[in-house]
């Protein structure tokens, strides 16, 4: 541990990164989330080690603060810090220390066979705001930018090899509107608090049962004020300073001034933007464009060992494959194999198995994110004589977190056939012949330099639904120049590359039907990763991200390898786009300009909101789908008129945006006539087509 630290450290210090010598490094961390579990999982040991980790690092004279997340027992001077989708709470264990968020998490993991969890924009920017209205001093988003867990880098196990975590910057990089929006007007209000922020002191003021100001002021008249209501339900009006100010029900309201509101946390201003994967043909044109290679089923060329019983999967291939083949044969006379229900009982502890009798595939089964250790019951029929059974272990990932998950192992720890005549045939104690890996693997079929292996054979028609096969075609680079992923809904389960890059596992694994799955999301109340949650009944994960910088002008090679059988045909390229937007803003918004208020601005309520759209570069507003100023309700693509509705609201927006690339619609636009509703609290929704 002390020999790794310090070599990462000098690396740092070679490039002089650290901020002492003039460097971006601010701040180093030692260990990861260790004391909230780890110290009384490891006892006698854990907290020890905590401590020495800790006079370690220190004693690495980086020049800059060390810090330990989740440990609140860090030693002096090591700042413990908080992790979590809310911190505003926490403290530090002492007062000289600040209040750090380094994890502040704007979404979670996908899970193979899970619906996929979506935190709301609404509820991180109620999180942050509330973090530094008590006093927080670093917040961290983790993660601000997505990711792909190329190759075999997923952990989990069964985490997606999408590491897109629903954050600001999507997995693409294309910004996700409206919550990258709405957190960049969010830090552009704190910032406009900076000064008395940093050296001003804070007050407290209730004001209702579950609402309540934090006040700072400076020296300098400096006075910054967070009204909050943390009411999960009711939305309610409160008195500050002998003014009323509304707030939504789990709101923050930022004021930089004391006086005027700059931002909420509820109310998004931002735009919408629909994302959508459009496909496109593989487009490779020689007619016998594709090429296969099929696995041998169990042993291929010589057993690497044979033993009595089960190795360890993980122990054994060492994470060099996902595969390790456990290959046995028994015998059977005429007795045993005309039994009415043989059944192949497999006990495994994960992640996965494809099992084959004597040459024939009979089924499959896997674990879960939640379990990755698994049983299943195989129908097979013997035949009198000698049976080969061969069944191929699988890992989906490995576990990266808990109490000595480094003896968390897989493969199988019971194997019998039952329903036979004569009672149960029991394998386990059976000598096992063990391969790892595949032989596509063994001869790196994947990569550019075996394109023109001897053992690839050329088909017109690629082979469907056939298991363990190794695929190969000539792909063209999609057009334009929108970030680029895969479809592979058509196929079972494998592994891909282009140009011998690897894209990652795919598995369209359909994810269950439950009630987490919800039409539209309510914000209000505290977030949990089974809130939120969208595509239930449909593949986790359908596409898989390209970079485009993977791509030849001409020339490219995808390989697949197929567990299970698909059809490779059905595979197309797809480009991320945004296709349209949409706007859902009330007259009660803040409409002070975050880049131009210097303080001396007042705002009674006189300064008109606007809705605001813009499409990405290179494409215009080419249609308006709905337009509607009044009491419209619902979310993007199922809005819908409400009781109030100024009846010439698509041609006011139309004159403004149509064949525009960005457009401004103020709600007091004289264009939309005569108020039609005096009293009643006006919404502009629109939604418009970017082509």
């Amino acid at each position: 541990m002390k020999s790794f630290t310090t070599y990462i450290v000098n690396m740092m210090k070679k490039e002089q990164l650290f901020a002492s010598q003039g460097g971006n490094i601010i701040l180093a961390q030692i260990e990861n989330e260790y004391g909230d579990y780890y110290e009384q999982a490891y006892a006698p040991g854990g907290k020890p080690y905590a401590m020495w980790a800790a006079s370690m690092a220190v004693a690495q004279n980086t020049g800059v603060p060390w810090i330990m997340c989740q440990e609140s027992d860090a030693p002096d001077p090591v700042i413990n810090s908080c992790n979590g989708f809310y911190c505003d709470g926490f403290q530090p264990n002492s007062p000289t220390k600040p209040k750090l968020w380094t994890e502040n998490w704007p979404g979670w993991f996908q899970t193979f066979g899970e619906s996929n969890p979506h935190r709301p924009p609404e509820d991180v920017a109620f999180a942050v705001a509330r973090f530094f209205e008590k006093g927080g001093s670093v917040q961290n988003y983790y993660v601000y930018h997505g990711g792909t867990n190329f190759g075999r880098t997923t952990g989990g196990p069964f985490i997606t090899t999408s590491y897109d975590y629903d954050a600001p910057i999507d997995e693409y990089g294309l910004r996700r509107f409206p919550k990258w929006a709405h957190l960049r007007d969010l830090h552009k209000s704190i910032r406009l608090c900076e000064h008395t922020l940093l050296y001003g002191n804070t007050t407290f003021l209730s004001l209702g049962p579950k609402q309540e100001a934090d006040i700072y002021s400076d020296q300098s008249g400096g006075c910054v004020a967070f009204l909050a209501n943390i009411d999960s339900a009711n939305d309610k009006v409160v008195t500050f300073r002998n003014r009323q100010y509304d707030l939504p029900a789990w709101s923050v309201s930022i004021l930089p001034d004391c006086r005027n509101v700059v931002f909420n946390t509820a109310k998004v201003q931002s735009q919408t933007s629909m994302v959508a994967m459009v496909p496109e043909s593989l487009q490779a044109s020689k007619p016998e464009r594709w090429n296969i290679f099929r696995e041998r089923t169990g042993i291929w060329g010589k057993n690497d060992f044979v033993r009595n019983g089960f190795v360890d999967h993980i122990n054994t291939t060492k994470d060099s494959t996902d595969y390790l083949w456990y290959t046995t044969s028994f015998s059977v006379d005429e007795s045993y194999s005309k039994g009415s229900h043989v059944v192949l009982n497999i006990d495994s502890k994960g992640h996965g198995v494809h099992a084959f009798l004597n040459n024939e595939f009979i089924g499959s089964a896997y674990g879960n994110g939640s379990q990755s250790s698994f049983s299943v019951k195989l129908p097979i029929n013997l035949r009198t004589g000698k049976n080969e059974l061969a069944l191929l272990s699988m890992t989906v990932g490995l576990q990266n977190a808990g109490f000595s998950y480094e003896w968390i192992g897989a493969g199988f720890t019971n194997v019998n056939i039952s329903g036979v005549r004569n009672g149960t045939i029991n394998l386990s104690s059976n000598n096992w012949a063990y391969k790892i890996g595949l032989e596509g693997e063994y001869y790196s079929l994947f990569k550019p330099d075996q394109r023109n292996n001897q053992r690839w054979i050329p088909q017109s028609e690629p082979p469907k639904n056939q298991p363990l096969t190794w695929y190969k075609v000539n792909v063209d680079v999609p057009q334009g120049d929108d970030p680029v992923g895969i479809d592979m809904q058509s196929m079972g389960k494998g592994l891909v590359w282009l140009n011998g890059n690897a894209i990652g596992r795919y598995w369209p694994r359909t994810s269950s039907i439950d009630d987490r799955c919800t039409p539209s999301c309510d914000y209000r109340g505290e977030f949990n990763p089974n809130k939120c949650r969208t595509g239930c009944g449909q593949p986790t994960q359908r596409w898989y991200h390209i970079p485009r910088s993977w791509f030849h002008p001409s020339g490219n090679i995808l390989v697949i390898f197929e567990e299970k059988g698909g059809d490779p045909t059905k595979i197309t390229f797809s480009r991320r786009a945004v296709t349209s937007v949409c706007s859902f803003v009330s007259e009660h918004f803040p409409s002070i300009d975050l880049e131009s208020w210097d303080g001396s601005a007042t705002n009674e309520g006189t300064s008109p909101a606007k809705a605001q759209l813009s499409c990405p570069i290179g494409k215009n507003i080419s249609s308006l789908k709905f337009a509607s100023l009044g009491t419209p309700s619902g979310t993007c693509r199922s809005y819908q008129k409400g009781s109030c509705h100024h009846p010439n609201s698509l041609s006011v927006v139309e004159k403004a945006c149509l064949n525009t690339n960005s457009c401004t619609v103020s709600l007091s636009d004289e264009s939309f006539g005569k108020d039609l509703c005096p009293g009643v609290t006006k919404t502009l929704a629109i939604e418009a087509d970017c082509s």
